[in-house]
C-alpha cells in the first residue's frame, strides 16, 4: 500500500462532518474534517491560542507565521495517527503561479516560524513519491520545516522520504531551540536536517526500504550547525530502526550549505539503541569531499544495539564521561525546560 493510500484510508473512516472551524471557548479553536487548519491558524489573533484538530485527514499546506506566538496545535485524541496533515509538494514541483519551483523549504507541508510553538498528538506528512514523478529531479519533499525559538513537539509523527524534518533557525546567526519528545520520524535521505539546536528525547528514527541498487541508501541526520553555536542535534534515549536491509544506512553526513560555508555540523547520539539497518563499521559519510565528516562535531556515547558496535574506533568518535555531561537537554536548551512539563 502506498503512503498516499494509507493516509487516505486512515482518515476516511474518521470523518464525521464538515462544520466550519470555530471557537468553543476563549482562545480555543476546533478544526474538524471539511475545515482548514490554515484558516484556524489565520484566525488566531494573539499569543496563547490552542487549535484542536479532530480526527481526519487534512490535505493542505499549513504555515504558522512568526506573529502567532505561544500557539498550541494538538490532536483531539492522544493517538497521533488520528489527525493527519498531509500534502505532496517536492522541491522540483512547479509553483501554481508559474514563478519557478518550490525548492526544499517551500515543499514543506507544515512550516512554522513562531516562537513558543507546541505541537502534540498529530501526524505531519509529505506523501510525494519519486516513482510517481520521474520527470522531477528535485526530490526533496519536506513534511515539516521548523524555525523559531522554543518549538516543542511531543507525540508527533513526521512522515516523508527525503528531507522529512527540516529543523532550522530563523536566521544564520540565530540559535533557535527545538525539543522533540516521543516523536516518530521516518524517511530515507537526510531525513532530519538543518541548523537548529534540537534535542530529540526518546524518539524513534525509522529508515525506509528504498528500491535502489547502491549503498548507502540514505542517512538519518544531516546537521548544518552554525560554527558559532556550541550545540547542534542531540539524540538521546532514542531508537534507530529500519525497514531496509542490514547496514544499508548511515547515521549521518555533514551538510555545509552553499549559502553558509562556515557551518560546522554538530551531532551527538547518546544512550540510544541503534539497529542493524545502520552500517556499524562506517556509520558516517561525506556529503562533499571538501567537508569531510571527520572534521565535524560528530560524537556518540553509551549507545547499544547491533548498529552501535565499535569495530573500527576511528570511525566512531566517542565522548568521554566528562564531555557527555555537557551534552544534555539542560545544556542545549538553557533556561527553557520543556522536558520538565508533563
Amino acid at each position: 500500500m502506498s503512503r498516499r493510500t494509507l493516509l487516505a484510508a486512515t482518515g476516511a473512516a474518521l470523518f464525521t462532518g464538515a462544520p466550519a472551524a470555530h471557537a468553543h471557548s476563549r482562545r480555543v479553536l476546533h478544526v474538524r474534517p471539511g475545515d482548514s487548519v490554515q484558516r484556524a491558524v489565520d484566525a488566531v489573533d494573539g499569543p496563547g491560542w490552542t487549535i484542536v484538530v479532530h480526527p481526519g485527514t487534512y490535505r493542505e499546506v499549513v504555515d504558522v507565521p512568526p506573529d502567532k506566538t505561544e500557539l498550541t496545535l494538538r490532536g483531539a485524541c492522544r493517538d497521533p495517527r488520528a489527525a493527519v496533515v498531509v500534502y505532496d509538494n517536492a522541491a522540483g514541483t512547479p509553483r501554481p503561479d508559474g514563478s519557478g519551483t518550490h525548492g526544499t523549504a517551500g515543499s514543506a507541508t507544515f512550516t512554522s516560524a513562531a516562537p513558543g510553538l507546541t505541537v502534540r498528538d498529530l501526524t505531519l506528512a509529505n506523501d510525494w513519491l519519486r516513482a510517481d514523478h520521474p520527470e522531477i529531479t528535485g526530490t526533496q519533499a519536506v513534511a515539516a520545516r521548523v524555525t523559531g525559538d522554543r518549538s516543542h513537539f511531543e507525540n508527533v509523527r513526521f512522515l516523508a522520504h527525503q528531507d522529512t524534518l527540516f529543523a532550522d533557525t530563523t536566521a544564520l546567526d540565530a540559535f533557535d531551540r527545538q525539543y522533540y519528545r516521543h516523536c516518530h520520524i521516518e524517511g530515507d535521505v537526510d531525513f532530519v536536517f538543518g541548523r537548529a539546536r534540537a534535542v530529540f528525547d526518546a524518539c524513534r528514527f525509522h529508515t525506509l526500504r528504498r528500491d535502489v541498487a547502491f549503498t548507502p541508501k540514505g542517512m538519518v541526520f544531516a546537521p548544518a550547525t552554525a560554527r558559532a553555536d556550541p550545540y547542534g542535534f542531540l539524540a538521546l534515549r532514542s531508537r534507530i530502526t529500519s525497514a531496509a536491509e542490514d547496514a544499508a544506512y548511515k547515521i549521518a553526513r555533514p551538510w555545509v550549505p552553499s549559502y553558509e560555508t562556515t557551518a560546522w555540523p554538530s551531532l551527538v547520539v547518546r544512550d540510544s539503541w541503534i539497529g542493524p539497518g545502520i552500517d556499524a563499521v562506517t556509520p558516517y559519510v561525506d556529503m562533499r569531499e571538501a567537508y569531510p565528516w571527520q572534521t565535524m562535531r560528530f560524537r556518540e556515547y553509551a549507545n547499544s544495539g547491533p548498529g552501535a558496535v565499535i569495530s573500527v574506533p576511528e570511525n566512531r568518535p566517542q565522548l568521554t564521561p566528562a564531555q557527555a555531561a555537557l551534552h544534555t537537554p539542560r545544556t542545549y536548551l538553557g533556561d527553557w525546560r520543556p522536558y520538565g512539563r508533563r
